[in-house]
């Protein structure tokens, strides 16, 4: 950089601060949402929209509603914890080592995170808090893709990681299981989006509401449009995770730094999803079967690609 940079040049440099700025936002909204989700408050627009307060609401169906709606907002708030513990790595580390996969790993993933804001739109309620979040920070992120778009020593094809010693058989494998838990996540996220906005419930849901999708409609009109940007977004959040898990899995090089994010990431991501689930009593266990099996999938193949890389 020039010594007569100006002022933005020197703020953003190579774009990776504005990345991190992306990641730093991320972290703060799924924080507010989970201390949202823990007070059982819905924000203004929502009361707006429905009509009622979240305590009016847990006033029918002994709060089983509520306490279904607050269950997809935790997660999506560990999913966005989740992400941006992956990009605040991903923008100190490979990304700062010139290493492309990584400007292919947040510009896939944000694409599908970012796309995953329309997908509830269909059904008539608009997020304006999230809307106006997600305008706010498309032009951060695009910005830093545009400024770092030109870092990069290794071809986005080639696996950062061949670089050295091939990696013991314990370490193969836990990479491999990481892997699969990435597309394992991609697969839950697509199936997540399309129910989310389509069918909007799965059987297990509607048990544990002890309602129907009519009654739901009669106790108010307005309750199936507002559910499914709940739903939609936690479905794109685990999308957008399972490309980066997947992405880190396969380019990462092995690193202390690399695991400890991981790490931190799968527990704020799982953690939320299923702790939540024992705390509003929705413990049917077909529902959380996916979600245990791919968290101990996640554990032992991040533990072994760890102990076997070490």
């Amino acid at each position: 950089m020039s010594r007569d940079a100006g002022l933005f040049d020197r703020l953003v440099e190579d774009g990776r601060p504005l990345l991190t700025l992306t990641g730093i936002a991320l972290l703060l909204s799924g924080g507010f949402t989970l201390f949202l989700s823990m007070r059982q408050e819905f924000l203004p627009h929502d009361i707006a929209f429905l009509g009622l307060s979240a305590h009016e609401l847990c006033a029918l169906a002994e709060c089983r509603i509520v306490r279904f709606m607050f269950h997809d907002r935790v997660a999506v708030g560990g999913a966005l914890i989740a992400i941006a513990i992956l990009y605040l790595w991903l923008a100190a580390f490979p990304l700062r080592a010139g290493e492309r996969w990584a400007w292919w790993a947040f510009a896939i993933s944000g694409v599908l995170g970012f796309a995953s804001f329309l997908v509830y739109r269909g059904y008539g309620y608009l997020d304006t808090w999230h809307g106006v979040a997600t305008l706010a920070l498309i032009p951060c992120f695009l910005l830093g893709l545009w400024r770092t778009r030109g870092l990069g020593g290794h071809p986005a094809g080639s696996p950062a990681r061949t670089a050295g010693p091939p990696s013991p058989l314990l370490g193969r494998l836990g990479r491999a299981g990481l892997i699969a838990t990435g597309a394992g996540m991609i697969v839950a996220g697509l199936v997540i989006v399309t129910l989310g906005s389509t069918r909007v419930f799965v059987p297990q849901d509607l048990a544990f509401m002890g309602l129907s999708r009519p009654e739901l409609q009669r106790i108010n009109p307005r309750l199936v449009p507002l559910i499914p940007h709940d739903r939609a977004g936690f479905g794109g959040g685990l999308l957008t995770i399972g490309v980066l898990v997947a992405s880190c899995a396969w380019f990462a090089r092995p690193s202390r730094t690399f695991y400890q994010a991981l790490l931190l990431a799968g527990t704020a991501g799982f953690g939320c999803a299923i702790a939540v689930h024992y705390l509003v009593g929705y413990t049917d266990p077909t529902h959380l079967g996916p979600a245990w099996a791919g968290a101990a999938l996640f554990y032992v193949s991040a533990t072994s690609a760890w102990l076997g890389e070490r």
